[in-house]
């Protein structure tokens, strides 16, 4: 309950800085909430009191429009005070509209441009492997980030240097900018594809606390290969007129929208 409670908390603060500053990208950032509640409150190994703790597990946001849930979740953790979210896309603000390791507290890479995520999580996996290292890396993709050559590239890489301790996480909410994921680019069977290359593959309902948990804990157990989580997502989970809808890829509700949001999601703060 406490995950969920923070999963719905990092939501909250979503909607809201997107409001406040009238600038952001909702449906994928909320589709993913859940996922990082856990991976920053239960899974990975990292302290807020010192984000440079060389021994740290690694977290690369690929799809890096959905910061606004990244940001909401490093607030939750204390990385930086909460009231820091509502400077969100503001001159000199520490938090972009994508993710900047220079200005951000908290993070292990600046992304964003769409495709590369993977292959930085690859590097970070490699070395602590030649470093004997014992931290993980985890890297959440979207689906639509999968049309772009690098992901398959860095696919396949992976498993040529037995990275074990990289887990991949694709969102799977079946949309990105403009449509379907089957209608601008039909990637067929995302399993099928990363079982070819060599990935430990686990399919999972990516916004369910207890499937995520088991699936992180399965990725640990799995050894001499790399792991990747098909989280099946609901785009926009949380708020009902967002859920399922092209439109709010990127988008700011209005003032009414906005109340029924947090009435949605169970409060204003």
């Amino acid at each position: 309950m406490e995950l969920e409670k923070i999963a719905k908390k990092i939501r909250m603060d979503t909607i809201k800085m997107i409001y406040k500053v009238k600038s952001g990208h909702p449906g994928g950032a909320l589709s993913i909430a859940d996922i990082l509640a856990i991976l920053y409150f239960d899974e990975m190994h990292v302290d807020a009191k010192n984000p440079q703790m060389p021994d740290r597990d690694r977290f690369v946001l690929s799809k890096g429009h959905a910061a606004t849930s990244l940001y909401a979740a490093l607030a939750a953790k204390g990385y930086f005070a909460r009231e820091e979210l509502w400077t969100l896309r503001q001159y000199q603000s520490i938090l972009q509209g994508h993710p900047d390791m220079k200005v951000t507290p908290g993070l292990d890479m600046s992304s964003g441009s769409l495709g590369q995520g993977l292959s930085i999580a690859n590097g970070m996996a490699l070395a602590a492997k030649l470093q004997k290292k014992e931290f993980r890396v985890y890297a959440i993709l979207g689906d639509g980030e999968l049309d772009e050559g690098q992901i398959w590239e860095a696919a396949m890489t992976a498993p040529q240097f037995r990275l074990d301790n990289i887990v991949a996480i694709i969102d799977q909410n079946g949309f990105q900018i403009n449509g379907t994921t089957d209608d601008v680019m039909k990637v067929a069977s995302i399993e099928d594809k990363f079982q070819a290359f060599g990935w430990n593959v686990l399919s999972i309902d990516g916004n369910d606390i207890s499937a995520i948990k088991d699936a992180f804990q399965k990725a640990k157990n799995c050894k001499d290969r790399p792991t990747a989580i098909i989280a099946k997502t609901l785009k926009g989970k949380g708020v009902s007129y967002m859920e399922d809808r092209c439109e709010w890829h990127s988008g700011v509700p209005t003032e009414e929208q906005y109340q029924l949001a947090m009435q949605e999601l169970g409060g204003n703060e």
